[in-house]
């Protein structure tokens, strides 16, 4: 029973059937997107963890009401959606992540030390910046820039119409780009 080349659909009727292997195999797909996600939203690699793990929870608890309208991709961020701005909400919280706990897309030895070290300066510049945005924006920011989602994606993730979601994009723009004009007249 190989599950290597699985569709997302065949692992999630395996693991409605029972398969714990299936439902492995589905978290593992996943976990890497879902935990960069969850940290760039609470900046904070502790809360990440927590925070996908509430994600995958959720997934396993509701995975029997999945009705594959949409994608699974698209389901499994809306619930992570939900989570992280359920947990931004309830602790007033604004990210900031420490040089260490950094989301890293480059491998060690993937490039040179001068590289990893401008790459990390950047990713602190862009925490700092998404932190200046309110939940509703940096959510919106996260899925379009990071995740790569259309906006017809992050409209249904978020119940939110499509003119909404851009709408929220282009006004946390306005505001990076203020904050970035302010910054570099300093």
């Amino acid at each position: 029973m190989m599950l290597l080349n699985d569709s997302d659909e065949k692992l999630i009727d395996k693991a409605l059937n029972g398969s714990q292997r299936a439902w492995g195999k589905l978290v593992r797909r996943y976990e890497g997107k879902v935990y960069n996600y969850c940290l760039r939203m609470s900046g904070s690699q502790n809360d990440a963890m927590d925070l996908m793990q509430e994600v995958f929870l959720a997934v396993y608890r509701n995975l029997p009401n999945f009705r594959q309208q949409s994608s699974f991709t698209t389901w499994l961020f809306r619930i992570a959606s939900n989570k992280s701005t359920d947990w931004l909400r309830s602790r007033h919280r604004v990210p900031t992540l420490n040089a260490d706990e950094l989301p890293t897309d480059h491998t060690p030895g993937s490039g040179s030390p001068q590289q990893s070290l401008q790459q990390d300066r950047d990713n602190q510049h862009i925490m700092h910046m998404l932190g200046e945005l309110s939940a509703e924006q940096r959510v919106v920011v996260e899925l379009k820039f990071f995740q790569h989602f259309t906006f017809e994606d992050i409209a249904a993730q978020l119940g939110i119409s499509t003119n909404t979601a851009k709408t929220r994009l282009y006004a946390g723009l306005r505001r990076l780009k203020g904050k970035m004009e302010i910054q570099n007249a300093m």
